[in-house]
């Protein structure tokens, strides 16, 4: 990516298209536009206009300007709504890349723009990128969160509370000699580390939550081969996703297919049958299988009236439910929670019923989880210890004035800012140093 540089693209949907929206950004926008499709419309208001390449009418379509820095990226910008036809798109960006200094714009051109010009930190960064992937109710609203700045606006509490515990135990280090500093640390520094310092352990407590609305709740249909996982799993994607045969051992591999449940995303897995084998394919679709069921969130464990039983494998971690399929050949085991039969559908409601509550408890969906990345994990993590070192260090101020510094830029990197000199500005306003 090279800054200086105006670019231009498509930045709606695949074409053909009812309107296709054409964005640009930098300093020869204005230029630009002007060549294309005549004076400036007023700032952020639609104009119709013609949209020629010289003399020749490429389109007709609206025109709208955004002087920066009121923009997203924080440079001039416009944006052209014409008609969605391959052709005229591919006429109108052609038009604008053969000017000097316009160049077609990489992969998340715009929105890194957007990020070296303070527009967007990276939380916002990442929760723009989950809204364009959202799938589910519940991914939107939390995406939008995000967007939003709620993460941050949750890490710049923290912040300002770490500038201002900085600021007590740094004034102390270095302007010691200064009448209005006092020697002793206030008794309150100690409890307000720690009180922070529960405040991001409880954020790090609720990160497997908003994983788990970000990439969904995985289950895992288990149990021996030819128990019935294909059949449960088409009747819950209800499609015909899986071959269904009577063969057993027919699914060598893993299959993923995600479903809505009330706007929470459910990821199925349908896998290997669990049994001894000499087939080397069906051997590797085994070992897959283990790894899957190791790592799921929900393991339903599957039972049939004509399949020998199998007792869960001693690796599982998750939840288990076990459940009798195939109702419809006999009675379901007495050590089953539920008994469904996808020829008769009897069962299946229940299941599904019971997906929706855990699904809601699992994502904390009565409040939305803005922490849900490995990166915000190992910030947060960071942070903690930094918070934990400072605690124990403060009969030592320069121990915890730098335990307090690791985990201001463990919150720092995780919005990607640095920002050095705001210790320094509460410094001289709280303690009217240098008067």
């Amino acid at each position: 990516m090279r800054a200086g540089d105006t670019i231009v693209a498509l930045s709606s949907g695949t074409l053909p298209s009812g309107v296709a929206v054409i964005r640009l950004s930098g300093p020869a926008v204005r230029e630009a536009v002007v060549s294309a499709a005549g004076p400036l419309p007023p700032a952020r208001q639609l104009r119709l206009a013609e949209i020629r390449r010289g003399d020749e009418l490429l389109d007709r379509g609206l025109v709208v300007f955004f002087p920066g820095p009121h923009s997203f990226t924080g440079e001039d910008c416009a944006e052209l709504q014409v008609h969605g036809s391959p052709a005229v798109v591919r006429a109108i960006l052609r038009m604008f890349t053969d000017r000097p200094g316009i160049r077609l714009a990489e992969a998340g051109e715009f929105t890194r723009r957007a990020f070296d010009n303070g527009k967007l930190d990276l939380t916002e960064v990442e929760g723009l990128g989950d809204l364009i992937l959202a799938e589910t109710e519940n991914q939107r609203k939390q995406a939008v969160s995000r967007l939003a700045g709620g993460l941050t606006q949750l890490i710049g509490g923290w912040r300002e509370r770490l500038l201002d515990l900085r600021a007590e135990i740094e004034a102390r280090l270095d302007f010691s000699n200064e009448g209005d500093v006092p020697a002793e640390l206030p008794e309150t520094v100690g409890a307000a580390i720690g009180s922070l310092r529960e405040d991001v352990e409880t954020a790090l407590a609720s990160i497997n939550h908003g994983r788990i609305v970000r990439e969904g709740l995985r289950v895992a249909l288990a149990g021996p081969p030819n128990v019935g996982k294909s059949s449960l799993l088409n009747a819950l994607a209800r499609s015909d996703i899986a071959i269904v045969t009577d063969e057993a051992g027919t699914t060598r591999d893993v299959r993923e297919v995600a479903i809505d449940i009330n706007g929470q995303l459910v990821v199925l897995l349908d896998m290997a049958g669990l049994r001894e084998t000499d087939s080397a394919a069906e051997a590797e679709g085994v070992r897959r299988a283990k790894q899957e069921i190791a790592r799921a969130d929900l393991i339903l464990w599957l039972s049939a009236p004509d399949v020998p039983a199998l007792p869960p494998i001693d690796i599982i971690d998750a939840p288990v439910w076990r459940v009798a399929t195939k109702a419809d050949l006999g009675a379901r085991p007495g050590d089953a929670d539920l008994a469904v039969s996808v020829i008769a559908g009897s069962g299946m409601d229940i299941l599904v019923q019971r997906l929706d509550r855990f699904a809601a408890a699992s994502s904390g969906s009565s409040e939305l989880v803005l922490v849900s990345r490995e990166r915000d994990r190992s910030a947060l993590l960071q942070a903690s210890a930094g918070l934990e070192d400072a605690g124990s260090h403060l009969l030592d101020g320069e121990l915890a004035a730098e335990d307090l510094r690791r985990a201001s830029f463990a919150l720092e990197r995780l919005l990607g800012r640095m920002d050095a000199e705001a210790v320094l500005d509460r410094l001289f306003g709280a303690f009217c140093i240098g008067k």
